[in-house]
């Protein structure tokens, strides 16, 4: 089975691409990886408060109050504590091109077009083969309207694209009004891939103890649903490279998620749940059900099951909503 593929320009030898996850903190996990066969690796997120610390838009708006509430701060973790450092960031960068062959993307998260950015050139020249900007803010502030945030988006990647020569692919959220028009400019702006989606976590409430208590669920294979139809949606009506993440937990997940027109499948929950040599397992499970189906190759299947391409493409842009809410008509009993 010819399972080659490329995204963001950038040969890889198959579609399966580790996600930015805790697990590739350790340069002997991305050693891990590549053995077990990923065509590609996302580090650990890069967070733009690990790098200033001042004033910034994102501190403001979600920081804002907390004196006054206590509880509050504990929706946030310790930064310190989440991550790399920059100085560290840059070095793993180097030593994870040093230890492995495939591509290694590095990402950067963060909102304002404040200095921070300067970093996406120093990932560059630590030797990243490509950058992920991991664009995770969530507005609460009821004088900040959609134009406003997609602008203040749309001008970050212009300023980070504008400084690197490496390509860079945008992680978004799904809560955008107008998915498509927005991906398209960012396409503009110049991303070179979008990837499908992040995932906002929720904190929960302990009640007794009046205290916010955060949470951290991994994804399962019904999460794929969400990222499926949108990539199936925007597969050639954006120029750009998809990568649909969430929810890629076998080989059957990452087939849909070519059907559907992504370029690549990114798993983490699966590698950090059952282990990294899931990985081997999801590729072999693809590769059988390729000779089952007769693919010869990954790009045979790609964006054949998108909203270009079947039969009824209203089935993507309403969710085939009638027709699954009289799923349960029958069995029902009044």
């Amino acid at each position: 089975m010819d399972l080659h593929t490329t995204y963001l320009g950038i040969p890889l030898k198959n579609p399966l691409v580790a996600s930015a996850s805790v697990i590739s903190k350790k340069i002997s996990n991305i050693k891990k990886l590549e053995d077990s066969g990923v065509g590609a690796v996302v580090l650990y997120s890069l967070f733009e408060e690990q790098i200033t610390q001042e004033s910034l838009a994102l501190n403001y708006f979600l920081e804002r109050g907390t004196e006054s509430y206590a509880e509050a701060i504990t929706y946030f973790p310790e930064l310190p504590s989440y991550n790399l450092e920059p100085e560290k960031y840059l070095e793993h960068i180097q030593k994870a091109k040093q230890a492995v062959d495939i591509p290694i993307i590095a990402s950067l998260n963060g909102v304002s077009q404040s200095g921070w950015i300067k970093y996406a050139k120093l990932i560059e020249e630590a030797g990243a083969d490509a950058l992920e900007l991991n664009i995770y803010y969530l507005s609460t502030s009821p004088y900040i309207d959609s134009a406003m945030l997609e602008e203040m988006y749309s001008g970050l990647v212009k300023k980070v694209a504008d400084s690197i020569d490496i390509p860079l692919a945008v992680k978004l959220n799904p809560f955008i009004t107008s998915l498509p028009s927005f991906g398209k400019e960012l396409v503009d702006c110049g991303a070179k891939g979008l990837v499908l989606f992040n995932r906002f976590y929720q904190p929960d409430l302990d009640i007794e103890t009046r205290e916010v208590v955060p949470t951290l669920d991994l994804s399962t294979s019904k999460d794929l649903r969400l990222p499926l139809r949108w990539t199936a949606i925007l597969y050639k009506r954006i120029q750009a490279d998809l990568a649909l993440s969430g929810g890629i937990h076998n080989g059957v997940d990452i087939v849909k998620a070519l059907m559907a027109g992504a370029s690549i499948a990114m798993s983490a929950s699966e590698l950090v749940g059952n282990g990294i040599q899931r990985a081997r397992s999801m590729l072999d499970e693809l590769i059988t059900w390729m000779q089952i189906h007769e693919y010869e190759k990954v790009d045979e299947m790609r964006g054949s099951m998108s909203q270009k391409n079947v039969a009824e493409p209203a089935a993507f842009e309403r969710a085939n909503y009638m027709k699954a809410l009289t799923l349960f008509d029958n069995d029902f009993r009044y």
